[in-house]
């Protein structure tokens, strides 16, 4: 097949939708179909654009065995609501000519990957033109998150906007996202159920995986063998709910043999250094290379996911697949009933969200109880094997695909048909029953 993936973010992105969608492009790229990207420079999550690319210029390219093509956009240094909105806005408007240019191409099936949802008008169109199938996949329900986190809070903007993409959503082909809740949540914004798949995200378990050894970040940063390493690895922005860790290395800060390691960037970060300030059980490192992410990752006794709680439902953190890959134990903010806290309450430790105190106490708990640690980890990384595979979700991912294509070549078919010039039995039947006209009582028998 000839598929064109649409979206904001792709690699070298290290974290979030970038990094799986340019997996996901490599992936079905290496199981024989024809790939191309329309997607932004790399700027996430640091909200400025990569050294070698541009913010203001076309650029294309080819990364392992998919043509990209990048459009320009505008990244704000300090993002809020309305920059935003003007940032996803710009990529939106620069894309267009790439797009159409891939129109002449003629995909058999267009996907976008949402965030941003703003591309789903001229998504939808192209595919038309191409005859293609078109299939949204939703690593982020951008809308619901703008309004619930207070982003955007004008009851009758929601309004409009809840409209708009209820009325986006029921014309593609198929609509996915990331878990069962978000999935659901599709239909329950008027897509088919039918037309509703669960696509996964994925952890390739032989390139993160439990070490046999000490972390080389140990030795990098100074943190003895015997010290309890707390880790939170990622985006630092305002779904993480960030702030809280802060308060629960503050109330920590007595315990010496507890240290919070922060490894990342985000618009959230600037706010999590002041609060820090002083802190001398806390470290702050940027983001690492990708092939240092499994030697990361291992550093942590206990991994730490916060999420605020008018976010738990909304999104299902990227992080989460591999920290459950490197086999230690996790702690997670997470409302019970929430695909979050289903993942996580099995195999780790889950606490109410924006409950410092909860938070605290767990981490001092595990700190001091290494056996229940190991356990966990152990049963992380099982589930990572057994439930997390990228093979699982990208077979899936490419049998639906192939349905679509197969059903829309065969309208085509159906409406390319010549015209035969016999009747339709129904028809002759309503011509034998319906009173015959004066010129047919006329015709000689």
């Amino acid at each position: 097949m000839k598929i064109l993936i649409y979206g904001l973010n792709y690699a070298p992105e290290l974290t979030g939708t970038g990094k799986y969608t340019a997996e996901m492009a490599v992936l079905l790229a290496r199981r024989g179909h024809e790939v191309r990207v329309v997607c932004a420079p790399p700027y996430y999550p640091e909200w400025r654009v990569e050294a070698g690319y541009a913010s203001w210029r076309y650029q294309r390219e080819m990364r392992d065995g998919v043509t990209i093509w990048r459009a320009p956009l505008w990244v704000p240094s300090r993002p809020s609501g309305l920059k935003r909105m003007l940032h996803l806005a710009s990529f939106a408007a620069s894309s267009l000519p790439l797009l159409a240019w891939q129109a002449l191409w003629r995909p058999d099936a267009v996907m976008l990957i949402a965030p941003t949802l703003m591309c789903a008008p001229a998504t939808l169109t192209i595919a038309r033109l191409a005859q293609a199938s078109a299939w949204l996949h939703i690593q982020d329900y951008e809308v619901d998150a703008a309004f619930d986190l207070g982003l955007l809070k004008s009851s009758l903007a929601a309004r409009a906007a809840r409209w708009i993409e209820s009325a986006l959503l029921r014309r593609f082909d198929a609509v996915s996202s990331i878990t069962r809740q978000m999935s659901s949540r599709a239909a329950t914004k008027g897509v088919e159920p039918s037309r509703v798949v669960c696509l996964p995200n994925w952890v390739d378990v032989s390139t993160i995986f439990p070490l046999p050894r000490p972390s080389e970040y140990r030795r990098l940063l100074g943190i003895p063998d015997d010290q309890k390493v707390v880790l939170y690895s990622g985006n630092m922005g305002a779904k993480q709910g960030i702030e809280t860790l802060a308060e629960a290395a503050a109330s920590l800060a007595a315990r010496a043999d507890v240290t919070f390691v922060f490894c990342g960037s985000g618009a959230a970060k600037a706010r999590l250094l002041e609060r820090c300030a002083g802190l001398t059980n806390c470290i702050f490192i940027p983001l690492q290379p990708a092939e240092r992410l499994n030697e990361l990752l291992n550093l942590a006794d206990i991994h730490i996911l916060p999420q605020r709680g008018d976010a738990a439902d909304l999104v299902m953190p990227s992080k989460l697949t591999g920290m459950f890959a490197s086999g230690r134990a996790v702690v997670a903010m997470a409302r019970r009933g929430t695909a979050l806290y289903d993942a996580v309450s099995p195999r780790g430790v889950v606490v109410p969200p924006d409950n410092v105190k909860a938070l605290a106490a767990a981490i001092t708990l595990l700190a001091s109880d290494p056996d229940r640690c190991t356990a966990l980890g152990k049963a992380a990384r099982n589930y990572a094997e057994r439930a997390l595979s990228p093979e699982s979700t990208i077979g899936t991912l490419e049998e639906r695909l192939a349905t679509l294509v197969r059903e829309s070549r065969g309208k085509r078919a159906k409406e390319k048909a010549p015209y035969s010039g016999a009747p339709k039995p129904a028809a002759t039947e309503a011509r034998r029953r319906r009173k015959p006209s004066r010129a047919e009582e006329a015709a000689p028998d």
